[in-house]
């Protein structure tokens, strides 16, 4: 393959994948709409739009494989394809929980609506967001962008947190709201993930772009404060070795 098909191949790549990812990014906005509005039509379009991410990702998938097999590229042009492999997978995943939330739909629609103590609207709101910053970081190449997008999990990660305490709150009290607080929880929990998933991409992209690791920070982190904790504790050796005064003293 000369190196102008090659780069042609990693174009065509990149638009299929953004193709991907904006039924991905579709989906959840239909969902969340879906959601609002209990309207069962747009819960089909969402299982319409999983049946294609689906597809698109063992095309994706195949067609990166087969750019690594054929070329082996270096540096940046083999982080770029890693990259594509590892987001195709949380854009796949982005799809299914955008179809998680429109089943659950289907189960509310035949339940009375009922004002639950939670704001999922404005979950989703920011969960969307993410998805679409980490994507126009991939867009740009943007490795900046992407850690802002870091910064906003924490944010969806308490109002995730918060939902449990409310909602767990109401089936205890409430039992008669069980069923709806129950379904609000599970569409809470796919919304977080939704945003673990954007957490992913935009990691990727910053991989892609610098060539830096910035997964897992706080447990990295963590394991480097125990590292150095217990290399402090341990009692010095001089670079000499053991003291030598006894066995190097005159004998008589």
């Amino acid at each position: 393959m000369t190196r102008i098909r090659f780069q042609q191949s990693l174009e065509d790549l990149k638009e299929n994948l953004l193709v991907m990812a904006g039924l991905a990014e579709q989906a959840i906005q239909r969902a969340i709409e879906a959601y609002r509005t209990r309207d069962l039509s747009i819960c089909d379009l969402v299982s319409r739009s999983e049946i294609a991410i689906n597809r698109m990702e063992r095309d994706i998938d195949q067609a990166a494989l087969d750019l690594l097999a054929m070329e082996q590229p270096m540096a940046i042009d083999l982080r770029f394809i890693l990259s594509v492999i590892k987001i195709n997978a949380d854009l796949e995943r982005v799809g299914d929980a955008a179809k998680s939330i429109s089943d659950r739909v289907r189960m509310m629609e035949r339940m009375a609506q009922v004002d639950l103590p939670v704001d999922i609207p404005r979950m989703a709101t920011l969960a969307a967001d993410m998805v679409r910053k980490c994507l126009q970081a991939f867009i740009e190449g943007d490795a900046e962008l992407a850690r802002g997008v870091l910064s906003m999990d924490d944010a969806v990660d308490e109002m995730n947190r918060s939902a449990y305490t409310v909602l767990t709150r109401v089936m205890e009290e409430s039992s008669h709201l069980a069923p709806q607080a129950l379904n609000a929880l599970m569409i809470s929990r796919s919304l977080e993930r939704v945003a673990d998933h954007a957490t992913n991409i935009a990691e990727d992209v910053i991989f892609w772009v610098q060539g830096a690791d910035v997964r897992h920070p706080k447990s990295v982190a963590r394991g480097a404060a125990i590292a150095a904790a217990q290399n402090s504790a341990e009692p010095a050796v001089p670079a000499d070795g053991p003291d030598r005064a006894s066995t190097d003293a005159p004998t008589a």
